[in-house]
């Protein structure tokens, strides 16, 4: 017997992370303000799960930094 927990992101959010991470294998995802280039795979992922909370999708709020 399988225990299912429930969804933490959407999949139409998965799927604007993967896009973010397409753009920073292409080279063209850039950080907001500066407008830097992003190089971590860490950076994209966040860049896309903020783009999906703009856009009102079901993703966990952000951790508070310290």
């Amino acid at each position: 017997m399988r225990c299912f927990m429930p969804r933490k992101y959407s999949k139409s959010t998965s799927k604007d992370v993967k896009g973010a991470m397409r753009k920073r294998k292409r080279g063209t995802l850039r950080s907001g303000r500066s407008g830097q280039k992003v190089k971590s795979r860490k950076q994209a992922i966040a860049i896309g799960l903020s783009e999906a909370r703009h856009k009102g999708k079901k993703v966990p709020k952000r951790k508070a930094s310290r």
